[in-house]
């Protein structure tokens, strides 16, 4: 059966599929988990980064956990490449750590810290700092690698972090998220404060991609692993509405490559009560999770949706999900 996990901005969540429902772990609680990365040959080697404590790593799927003392505490991103095996950790302020020993030691990249851009980056509500938002490793090119920064742009190193591009024409500046297709080289996709964008050539150049989309404050973005035309955001109508507690008047959008976004409902609640922070798609199914801790699913790219049944601990809010690798998530 399938296995999901997730941070819940509080703790890390363990999902495991069991019939028509799944069933619910918690661990980490009260650690300001918000990002995670799984090892994508090994289903039970997962990364979590903790708002102040930096990294935490499990070998036994989230049961138990160990301390991989990063040099910087407060982690906003994390990767593991499937190319090359190496785990990518993003911190605030901006800074940016490899580990080719799975998180063993820590080696900082810091020319990214040399780019012209550099004194520009400022996260708006703490306009004194920024952080590496997105980490997203090709997974065909074991050297190329794709940063974004809340507030300064989206870099990209083709020699794994030693050497850096300043933000790439075309693309957001404020990144939220990134994704690369699995199967198709070349093809990459961002979602940011403004609007989201794609590149068909391995992130040298980006095409915003915004008409019929009626909210451009995306936030997550999948794409169809069978398909590199079709993808998917969340998007709301500013940062506030986003993340302020409040009505987030959120909507899932869904794109194929030369035709407008549509706005997906089938079931869904019309706006959302609650900004759906996690995109993931998998073959023939579309997870969203959302703030509010409820899990979502399509089987049809998106056209009709149904609510989880969750098992087991109670989840306060889904801010990142990722599959186990080798438990085969399909129709």
């Amino acid at each position: 059966m399938a296995r999901l996990y997730a941070a819940t901005g509080d703790g890390f969540a363990r999902l495991d599929e069991a019939g028509e429902a799944w069933t619910v772990e918690l661990s980490l609680p009260g650690s300001g988990a918000q990002c995670l990365a799984v090892d994508p040959t090994d289903p039970d080697t997962v990364f979590v980064g903790l708002r102040e404590g930096g990294v935490r790593r499990s070998v036994d799927g989230g049961r138990s956990w160990i301390d991989r003392e990063l040099p910087e505490g407060a982690v906003f991103s994390l990767a593991v490449s499937a190319a090359a095996g190496a785990v990518y950790a993003g911190t605030e302020p901006s800074r940016l750590f490899r580990s080719d020993d799975k998180g063993e030691s820590w080696r900082e990249l810091t020319a990214l810290l040399e780019l012209p851009s550099q004194p520009r980056w400022s996260f708006p509500p703490r306009p004194w700092t920024s952080h590496v938002r997105w980490i997203a490793p090709s997974p065909h090119d074991a050297d190329l690698l794709l940063v974004g920064i809340e507030l300064g742009g989206l870099m990209r190193s083709t020699d794994r972090g030693a050497t850096w591009e300043d933000h790439r024409p075309g693309a957001q500046p404020d990144v939220h998220s990134l994704t690369w297709h699995p199967s198709a080289p070349g093809r990459a996709y961002e979602a940011g404060g403004g609007g989201a964008a794609f590149s068909t050539d391995g992130g040298e150049t980006w095409q915003p991609a915004d008409d019929g989309r009626d909210r451009n404050y995306t936030w997550s973005v999948a794409v169809d692993p069978s398909d590199p035309d079709w993808w998917y955001v969340s998007a709301s109508t500013g940062p506030f509405a986003a993340h302020g507690g409040g009505d987030p008047q959120a909507r899932i959008f869904r794109r194929r490559n030369g035709e407008p976004w549509s706005a997906l409902a089938g079931g869904l609640p019309e706006p959302l009560p609650a900004m759906p922070y996690a995109l993931l798609a998998t073959e023939g199914r579309l997870f969203a999770g959302l703030a509010d801790g409820r899990l979502w699913e399509s089987r049809d790219r998106g056209d009709s949706w149904t609510p989880t049944r969750l098992h087991g601990d109670t989840l306060a809010a889904l801010v990142a999900l990722a599959p186990a690798p080798d438990r085969v998530i399909s129709a």
